[in-house]
């Protein structure tokens, strides 16, 4: 289902807030002459106007003193249990000690990985994956392998030509 697109749908009222001379003559008649259109662009210079009068409040003077604060009295108290210390250490603990914890993770990953993808495809035995061989070919390679039998068949066919020219 495809729906025709109409003008208003085609107008972007931001651009005419933020952008008023990259509008086009056209869509600037068309936002005086549609009373949905210019209802929208009012509601939005309102909001705009709105929020260009709001200031945001200035956080106390001894804030980050008592953020400080708290944050060591955190790291000087000691956690309960396991999982509680090491939440804490995540917390509030040096990001720096992870790294080369998750580089070697990482390494072993890789290690594990990349071994696994090697036994898998058998790249490092050389051994490929033996091609499908039809029944006459199978068959072939049996009747050459078993000598005494190729043996027995020429004795067969040398008596009859034997007993044919006599």
């Amino acid at each position: 289902m495809t729906m025709k697109m109409t003008k208003c749908d085609e107008l972007v009222l931001a651009e005419m807030l933020f952008a008023p001379e990259s509008i086009s003559e056209a869509a600037k008649a068309h936002i005086a002459a549609c009373e949905a259109c210019a209802s929208q662009l009012a509601e939005l210079k309102a909001t705009m106007a709105l929020l260009d009068s709001w200031n945001a409040p200035e956080p106390s003077p001894f804030f980050m003193t008592r953020m400080k604060a708290r944050l060591e009295e955190e790291r000087q108290a000691a956690p309960a249990g396991f999982l509680e210390r090491l939440r804490a250490r995540l917390l509030y603990g040096s990001q720096n000690a992870w790294r080369p914890v998750a580089a070697m993770a990482l390494t072993v990953m890789l290690f594990v990985g990349g071994g696994a993808y090697v036994g898998f495809s058998g790249v490092l035995d050389g051994s490929q994956a033996p091609k499908p061989t039809t029944a006459v070919v199978r068959d072939l390679q049996n009747l050459d392998s078993n000598a005494q039998l190729l043996d027995q068949l020429e004795s067969m066919s040398g008596t009859q030509d034997n007993n044919s020219g006599d």
